[in-house]
């Protein structure tokens, strides 16, 4: 069966679209082909720089024939419906037929759609899909009104060996003929080459200093990059996100070698390092000891003929340009201590209704000093001088330059004036953790000031009501809440959540909260209970376990929280639990049927006088003990020993229900057995809502 083989070949495609636009494009093709019953057998998608490729194996040459059946009017029914009938159809009485129905005798008709050559619907395919394109931004040029990422070149579309007839036309602008020729590095061999398929597009592309795969990019600059630091007796810096990037920014990877001044080597690591990575998209180099080296790595898009000693000097001396101003900032920050930045926070608006960074801070001071006193080992005063500092970085020229290092020059500076190690290093960790691989703080005083940023920045958006939505969370809310989650269970703090929110709403004016901040306080509360349940999923907890622990209601300390849901998993996860959570659920079912036909709320408590059979009064002795007794572990915290008591229940309960007829003829002994139903349900819903679960 034939091959197609599609490569868009446009100006540069910025590195971190390049992923989601090769998913993208498989994705639609896939759905439009399979649209027009040409679904392929197997298929494959590239990216470079400069083009997206996609290849289809074993389509066929030409779509199958189709039979669609309409049903038309009955045979008595009047002739402009079935006029009707016979213009949409495009056929004539004659070749109509009528058939029996149950609705009496109906006209049939068959329409024969001759399939369509795989060429000619192939085109329509590639419009379809180009003009509906997800770039995240795209944009026009020329005369043209289609949008693309960047000005697209050509279209190559090849079906079995053959360019495809006719031309990527959207409108008047732009109008490109479906090609067989392909290109291949900008410089080094600009000129077109014929491309029969996938095959031959990549040896075409590799002998014309093109590295088509992704991956064998990707592992050129890794194994590239680690000789070059090899040689000189150091090893790379991991950073396998450099190493993506740069594989997106490359056709043609050429790993170089360049120097760094040492005289920079006493600006701090995390500067240099940011300097090269993110400016320049250089690696750097580490000796034995983990010490950044004064050399770097990067990676050229050609070739040059004096072995790239003319590009590496370049580079060397944009860095060291770059360098320089980071030098410069350096010392001018370190003039000034970081008191002295703090009038500055005045002039940086926080929220248009929320006030300033000065008045942010103001905030941190006070709850994270508060917090303190709840963190075990945490010293409040060090915890409010840290608040105090925590965002004076932020009017630095260093920062100004490279905002990446916003919390970490504050650290530096920091120290740099003799502030206590414990202030300086939770300047540096409050805006942590940012994210799930981020390491979270543990020391008490960065705790402390982490907790009040995120819960200062969580209580001021509710309160604004600027909560995040399908459309988007704009100001990272979620982040915000999966880091206090992660500072609370992490840490291990016992902190109950509404107490939190009280306290940073309490730091804002009534005009900002209102009258009832309760109200944002239970929206927090509910916000928190599902960003739990993100939390939880990557560990493998069941979000409906969640559920239940939470709409017991009251409970909003995270450590316990956890801890109770981790053994209600245990117990559903059990032979004993499940066989309980089936029990629940018929006593559930049947005390809700009945007392809808009685009218009646409920049943009360059961009588133990009209307890007549011996597996009823069994289960109710098994339920007052059970039930005592997981209160009492409960209690305790001890939820694994109360969920273990619970789990006793399956006994007594499987032998009532095998044993007893709960709809007895006499009335009052059928109430009392519904009471003890009803008391099941009770019992266990003590520990969690088990209505709740789920499976």
């Amino acid at each position: 069966m034939p091959d197609f083989l599609l490569e868009l070949f446009s100006e540069e495609i910025p590195a971190r679209m390049q992923a989601r636009a090769a998913a993208d494009l498989d994705r639609l093709m896939g759905e439009a082909l399979a649209a027009e019953r040409l679904a392929p057998e197997v298929t494959a998608t590239h990216v470079t720089p400069r083009r997206l490729v996609y290849a289809a194996s074993g389509l066929a040459a030409r779509q199958p024939d189709l039979a669609e059946e309409r049903k038309g009017p009955r045979e008595d029914a009047p002739q402009q419906a079935i006029d009707g009938f016979l213009r949409s159809t495009g056929l004539t009485l004659d070749a109509c037929e009528l058939r029996d129905t149950p609705k009496g005798r109906t006209w049939f008709a068959v329409i024969h759609r001759p399939g369509r050559a795989s060429e000619a619907v192939l085109g329509e395919v590639i419009a379809r899909v180009l003009a509906g394109f997800p770039w995240p931004k795209s944009m026009c040029w020329g005369e043209t009104k289609f949008r693309w990422v960047r000005p697209l070149h050509h279209v190559l579309a090849v079906f079995d060996g053959r360019p495809l007839p006719g031309a990527f036309a959207p409108d008047e602008g732009l109008s490109l003929a479906f090609t067989d020729k392909s290109r291949g590095h900008r410089f080094l061999a600009p000129d077109p080459f014929p491309v029969a398929g996938l095959t031959d597009l990549k040896a075409g592309l590799a002998g014309a200093h093109v590295v088509l795969d992704r991956e064998d990019r990707r592992r050129a600059i890794a194994e590239g990059a680690a000789r070059c630091a090899e040689a000189a007796g150091l090893r790379l810096r991991d950073d396998p996100g450099l190493i993506d990037e740069v594989a997106g920014l490359v056709e043609w990877p050429v790993v170089l070698a360049g120097r760094i001044d040492e005289a920079f080597l006493d600006v701090p690591e995390e500067v240099l390092v940011t300097a090269m990575r993110t400016h320049q998209r250089y690696f750097a180099c580490v000796d034995g000891t983990g010490r950044l080296a004064p050399r770097f790595v990067m990676v050229a898009n050609t070739e040059a003929r004096d072995g790239g000693a003319a590009i590496v000097a370049g580079n060397e001396r944009v860095l060291r340009a770059r360098l320089s101003d980071a030098r410069f900032f350096w010392d001018q920050d370190r003039a000034k201590c970081l008191d002295d930045h703090l009038p500055a926070l005045a002039e940086i608006v926080f929220h248009a209704k929320l006030g300033s960074m000065a008045d942010k801070v103001a905030r941190l001071e006070r709850l994270a000093a508060r917090l303190a006193e709840a963190i075990p080992d945490a010293d409040p005063m060090a915890a409010e001088r840290a608040a105090t500092l925590a965002k004076a970085d932020l009017v630095t020229g260093m920062v100004g330059e490279f905002p990446e290092l916003q919390g970490v020059m504050g650290r530096y500076y920091a120290l740099a004036h003799g502030e206590d190690a414990a202030v300086a290093d939770a300047v540096a960790a409050h805006y942590a953790p940012l994210g799930p691989s981020d390491d979270c703080p543990s020391a008490p005083v960065a705790v402390a000031v982490a907790l009040a940023d995120k819960l200062d920045t969580l209580a001021g958006f509710f309160a604004i009501g600027e909560t995040p939505s399908g459309r988007g969370d704009p100001y990272a809310l979620r982040r915000a809440a999966l880091g206090v989650i992660r500072l609370v269970t992490e840490n291990g703090l016992r902190l109950g959540l509404s107490d939190l929110f009280r306290s940073a709403l309490a730091a804002y004016p009534e005009d900002v909260t209102g009258i009832y901040p309760q109200e944002h306080v239970d929206s927090l509360v509910g916000f928190f209970a599902d960003r739990l349940k993100v939390a939880l999923r990557d560990r493998g907890v069941r979000h409906d376990l969640v559920d239940a622990v939470f709409a017991l209601g009251g409970e909003d300390d995270l450590v316990r929280l956890i801890d109770r849901v981790t053994a209600l998993g245990q117990l559903v996860d059990s032979p004993d639990g499940a066989n309980l959570l089936t029990a629940y659920r018929r006593a559930a079912n049947i005390v809700r049927i009945e007392s809808k036909k009685d009218k009646i709320a409920g049943y009360g408590d059961p009588d133990r006088a009209r307890l007549a059979e011996p597996a009823e009064r069994a289960l109710a002795d098994g339920l007052s003990a059970s039930g005592d007794q997981a209160a009492r572990h409960a209690a305790s915290e001890d939820f694994a020993g109360a969920m273990t008591a619970l789990a006793a229940l399956r006994a007594p309960v499987d032998a009532f229900f095998d044993q007893v007829t709960v709809n007895a003829d006499d009335a009052a002994l059928r109430r009392n057995r519904l009471a003890l139903l009803q008391h099941i349900t009770a019992t266990l819903d003590r520990i969690a809502d088990f209505s709740k679960i789920q499976g």
